[in-house]
């Protein structure tokens, strides 16, 4: 039996706090409950008029307008992956299309502007990859053994790990276990409320319509009563309040007045950036004048003498204002050096300033050939022990290592505890918000019931008032009034322990 079949919204709490076999066996309860209620004993003979008025069968009952109404299918075809596949092809054509571009670019691309070549860099970050880079570059006694510490350092680390995980998530299991013990303790509460609820619900609704059943099931009640002389049955609703259509007014205008207050902000603070930009722009100019200004006293200076310093202060000072070769030439063509060294320099200036890229510091990228090169970064505590291994003459080298093995001990032991405690935290928190959640649910999930009650209930009270119109006699009313109580009692919605 499928446990899922049961939707109620007790039965959906109860499953959310239940293990698999709890559940099971609540849907078999469940099932025993709802074969018991509708067991009808096979004995009892009675004519198809009395079956009609048992089940409380209406002549004139049509079906719902839903069931007429036909989805349009969704057109289900392989366009889709068509596209797909033409998508994905199509890009690769365009990729090829912009590799080919590329290799054009390259041919017809000035050297100054080409991008430069790159050394393939390969960081050893992991002390163990370091140390067995070590053993195998340079195979020694010292880089041997040192290795092995690590390796051996590596592993301890690796199974006190383990052990302390699977401590910190057994007890937070325990725990967790302790507070969903006290989850269904606190939820006994709640799920009384609800039956109880439910049951008032029922045995209301059973003293209602048996008071007013029997008006025309007395016997001293000799004339059925008219319609008008008749309440029409009405069953409870519940329906959420209106809000306020001055509120949604208020509201409203609040809305506007955010959007235009907001709109105004963007165009004030705009006004102040452009503002900004350009006093900006004003205390650039004023720094390319002073730049300027020195420029055209160095040049004034100048001499033959001093021309390498003049060069190398003129090239920055080219470079700061992003000077163009006209520019250049401008200032140059006043410089108390040869004519071949002014149209060199100016001729090298051009060409650097307009240069896209720059090559990498040699010390941190390599001198560019496309090779691989090593080198080792590694920010780990087991490097400090390797260092102390390699040399363990330098007590700072054990005292490095002790004290930044022990201060990465207890942080991790500081995490762990932090989270084994933060875990179990939440799980009370949240236990204790699934409490407060169920205990607000009850009035909605008694309100449901009542309402699904009554959808089910008033159809047969109505045929009942039609029977009693058509002037159906006592006895044949009474059948009618009793299924209908019975219907009451045991009918769906369903009640459950």
């Amino acid at each position: 039996m499928n446990v899922n079949q049961f939707r109620d919204g007790e039965t959906l709490r109860q499953n959310r706090n239940l293990t698999p076999i709890q559940q099971k066996t609540n849907a078999y309860t469940k099932e025993g409950v709802i074969v018991n209620s509708f067991y009808k004993d096979p004995s009892k003979q009675t004519d198809f008029q009395d079956t009609c008025d048992t089940l409380i069968i209406s002549d004139d009952t049509s079906l719902p307008k839903k069931l007429a109404e036909i989805e349009t299918p969704v057109n289900k075809s392989l366009l889709p992956i068509s596209a797909i596949v033409l998508g994905v092809m199509g890009s690769i054509a365009l990729l090829t299309s912009f590799v080919r571009r590329s290799a054009k670019i390259n041919l017809n691309i000035p050297s100054f502007k080409r991008l430069p070549a790159t050394t393939r860099n390969v960081a050893l970050n992991e002390e163990t990859h370091q140390a067995l880079y070590q053993m195998i570059q340079a195979p020694n006694q010292k880089t041997i053994l040192a290795g092995t510490g690590v390796l051996t350092l590596t592993a301890m680390a690796f199974m006190g790990k383990t052990f302390f995980d699977g401590f910190k998530d057994v007890w937070v299991k325990r725990r967790e276990a302790d507070i969903q013990k006290n989850l269904q303790e606190n939820l006994i509460e709640v799920e009384t409320q609800s039956f109880a609820g439910k049951m008032q619900i029922v045995r209301s609704m059973l003293a209602k319509h048996a008071i007013e059943f029997k008006k025309y099931l007395s016997d001293d009640s000799d004339q059925i009563l008219p319609n008008f002389g008749r309440k029409k049955f009405n069953p409870l609703t519940f329906t959420a309040k209106k809000s306020d259509e001055n509120k949604s007014n208020k509201n409203f205008a609040s809305y506007i007045l955010l959007g235009l207050g907001t709109f105004a902000s963007i165009i004030g603070l705009g006004f102040i950036s452009m503002k900004n930009l350009s006093k900006s722009k004003l205390h650039l100019d004023k720094y390319i004048k002073d730049t300027k200004a020195v420029i055209n006293d160095i040049i004034e200076k100048s001499a033959p003498v001093t021309k390498e310093h003049d060069r190398t202060n003129l090239t920055h000072l080219f470079k700061a204002i992003g000077a163009d070769a006209e520019e250049i030439k401008s200032y140059t063509k006043n410089l108390n050096w040869d004519k071949e060294d002014i149209a060199k320099f100016e001729k090298e200036i051009a060409e650097e300033i307009q240069t896209s890229s720059t090559k990498v510091n040699a010390a941190m990228g390599g001198d560019g050939t496309p090779k691989p090169s090593f080198y080792s970064h590694v920010n780990d505590y087991r490097a400090f022990f390797y260092n102390w291994l390699l040399d363990t003459s330098n007590p700072q080298f054990k005292q490095l290592f002790f004290g930044i093995t022990g201060l990465t001990a207890l942080g991790y032991g500081g995490k762990l505890v932090g989270d084994a405690v933060k875990d179990v935290q939440v799980k009370k928190i949240n236990a204790e918000t699934e409490l407060q959640l169920q205990k607000r649910l009850v009035s909605t999930e008694l309100r449901n019931f009542k309402s699904k009650k009554d959808a089910a209930i008033k159809p047969l009270v109505d045929e009942f008032y039609r029977q009693v119109d058509a002037g159906k006699s006592k006895d044949e009313l009474k059948t009618m009034a009793e299924n209908i109580l019975f219907e009451i009692k045991n009918g769906a919605p369903f009640v459950y322990s």
